[in-house]
């Protein structure tokens, strides 16, 4: 199994300084400019959004064995499957006369505004009719299927990672990959069992539609793929890693239900910019030097990071890329064992209490370090809800640690790990953070 993580990054600022950071879009664009990334993923009955995963790949490539192995080990789930199949277009008279000359591989062949509609209402929480296409008139029965909302939704078809709006929808993209002969080999045992054709018209149509279409359009999107599993019948150490990894991220979400104020982003976004998207801000309209007039956004408040040394440094050039001439303070908080913790130094801006402050350190792990510096700022008269923590990793104990005594503070991190190990390491997690950037361990 191989994957591809995204590394996508949105940056959108324009004009930053210590005391205004604009974002926006141009009014030309016709939209009323980005309002930054928004880390509100509850559904509108007040649950968190399901599991989202998207399964692509050719014809006859495997992809129905391989959903059906991630819902049979997720049996302690609720799991929904929705085809991809069931979004093609009616086929007018004329269509249907020339049938053998419609290509069913094409991204036009599917409704994909109704598909995102569908996706849309599960992702928030609601219950949806899901059409039913018969393949024998093709046209959608009058009849549809209701699907309910579920912890996780399985998105299958050919096509699902080629629109990029339907793209965004998924927290995980699987792409399942097998050789053309295999590919074909499995479509003529199909299509003469189960729709009685021949073996010419079989070749005619996957010659000049199948095999084109998936050079075109189906195997560019593998780039996007988070995961690829090679088509086996018992492919299992595959799904097993797959199976592994939702279980971990449905952990993250009901940490999440249970502390409102902690985000995991999705592995495409960066901590500091989604951070950033929690701050409260103004609209502002400024007139460039060339007289166009760009519409944004301004922070209603000044900002600065506060970084805790060693570790907390290693975020620093992020915040500065987006926020350029940013105050950004430190704080070394020594650690004596696991309870432990020694407050040695602390520079901070003069006017702390007036602003937002952007927290940094990596790793979160017993959450001792991160309480002791949250301390400290509340001394100086920062408020609790202008508190902001931006890690990379965080660790389920130190989640509860912080957000049991600070309930105000938002925490963004991009992952939460199984937890800590008898050195209170997070585990898996990647060791020791400030080490490993500075290359300063022991190797």
């Amino acid at each position: 199994m191989a994957a591809y993580m995204g590394s996508n990054s949105v940056k959108e600022v324009l004009e930053n300084s210590d005391e205004i950071h604009f974002y926006g879009h141009h009014v030309d664009d016709g939209k009323l400019g980005n309002r930054m990334l928004q880390a509100t993923s509850e559904t509108e009955n007040g649950n968190r959004e399901p599991f989202i995963i998207g399964v692509a790949g050719g014809a006859a490539s495997g992809k129905t064995t391989v959903c059906n192995m991630i819902i049979q080990q997720l049996c302690d789930q609720r799991v929904v499957l929705v085809n991809q199949d069931s979004f093609y277009y009616d086929l007018t008279e004329e269509k249907m006369n020339h049938v053998h000359e419609y290509n069913f591989d094409h991204p036009d062949a599917f409704d994909i505004e109704h598909l995102l509609y569908c996706m849309e209402k599960l992702r928030h929480g609601q219950a949806v009719d899901v059409p039913n296409y018969d393949f024998r008139t093709y046209k959608r029965n009058l009849s549809s299927r209701k699907v309910n909302t579920s912890d996780v939704i399985i998105l299958e078809g050919i096509l699902v990672f080629h629109d990029p709006c339907v793209r965004e929808m998924m927290n995980m993209k699987i792409f399942v990959d097998a050789d053309a002969d295999v590919r074909l080999a499995r479509r003529i045992k199909r299509d003469t069992l189960e729709k009685g054709r021949d073996i010419k018209t079989i070749l005619d149509q996957y010659s000049k539609f199948v095999k084109p279409a998936f050079d075109d359009f189906i195997l560019p999107t593998k780039k996007y793929a988070d995961i690829i599993v090679p088509y086996s019948g018992d492919n299992y150490v595959a799904v097993n890693l797959i199976v592994q990894h939702i279980h971990t991220k449905l952990g993250q979400h009901t940490l999440c239900k249970i502390y409102p104020s902690v985000f995991v982003i999705q592995s495409t976004f960066q901590v500091v910019e989604h951070g950033l998207g929690h701050l409260p801000f103004n609209e502002k309209q400024i007139i460039t030097p060339t007289g166009s007039i760009y519409i944004g956004i301004e922070f209603c408040k000044k900002l600065c990071g506060i970084s805790i040394i060693r570790s907390g440094e290693s975020m620093e050039t992020a915040l500065r890329e987006c926020c350029k001439g940013i105050k950004i303070g430190k704080i070394l908080i020594h650690r004596q064992g696991d309870r432990d913790q020694q407050l040695i130094y602390h520079n901070l801006p003069e006017d702390i209490a007036d602003r937002n402050v952007l927290l940094l350190d990596p790793i979160l792990g017993t959450g001792n370090t991160a309480v002791q510096a949250i301390s400290l700022l509340l001394q100086k008269g920062v408020q609790e809800s202008n508190i902001i923590f931006l890690n990379l990793i965080s660790a389920p104990q130190g989640l509860h640690a912080v957000c049991k005594r600070f309930p105000r503070v938002k925490i963004v991190t991009s992952e939460i790990e199984l937890g800590l190990n008898s050195n209170s390491q997070v585990v898996p997690g990647m060791g020791e953070f400030g080490d490993r950037y500075f290359g300063t361990n022991d190797d």
